[in-house]
């Protein structure tokens, strides 16, 4: 069994949206095998965005963010669902992750503030996007430089290995059945805990 924590990165809190779906269905998948789950959706949670620097590393994580900072330290494995943006993480999910990576929650500080090492070690995780375009093109034509961003210097940075991504393209165009093989995708993902 494994302690998981589940961020539904969608900004908007409309449930007709595919990512709280696909954050659902792994939830579901992940509870039915047994493993503890925590589902978190950033739309829900209202807090401020970080505009000076020095509040990265001198201030603690805002207090609206605190129950999910203490899920995050004690999961064993992270989901980071989101939509794809002009090319990228919707601000306000991006937002909420530099929020909830502060420096104090996301390092260890070392004697003399030399090189940062991460508190993550020994996690995992997945990133899970959706595009509207397709996930060849995305992964080919774009080089998926986002998704290799956030996995390589912000989750990998911070000690998660492995980090494993999902894409799911053409998702304004996907019918019933379509839908249906995605969420069966991600509730044996959750079940697997991977």
């Amino acid at each position: 069994m494994k302690t998981l924590l589940i961020l539904d990165g969608h900004p908007d809190p409309d449930d007709s949206h595919l990512c709280h779906a696909l954050a659902q269905a792994y939830a579901n998948g992940a509870e039915h095998a047994g493993h503890r789950v925590s589902l978190i959706r950033v739309a829900d949670i209202d807090f401020p965005i970080l505009r000076i620097p020095s509040d990265f590393t001198k201030k603690p994580s805002p207090e609206a963010l605190g129950p999910a900072r203490d899920v995050l330290l004690e999961a064993d494995h992270l989901v980071l669902i989101y939509p794809l943006w002009l090319g990228t993480l919707p601000a306000y999910t991006k937002g909420f992750l530099e929020q909830l990576l502060h420096y104090d929650t996301a390092f260890e500080r070392s004697p003399e503030d030399r090189w940062p090492k991460g508190k993550m070690l020994g996690k995992s995780a997945r990133v899970v996007l959706t595009a509207g375009m397709p996930a060849l093109a995305y992964k080919f034509w774009y080089g998926a430089h986002s998704l290799k961003s956030l996995k390589r210097n912000i989750l990998g940075f911070v000690g998660f290995k492995p980090v494993r991504s999902t894409v799911f393209g053409m998702v304004e165009h996907a019918d019933a059945a379509q839908v249906d093989r995605w969420l069966k995708t991600m509730e044996s993902l959750g079940a697997r805990a991977q």
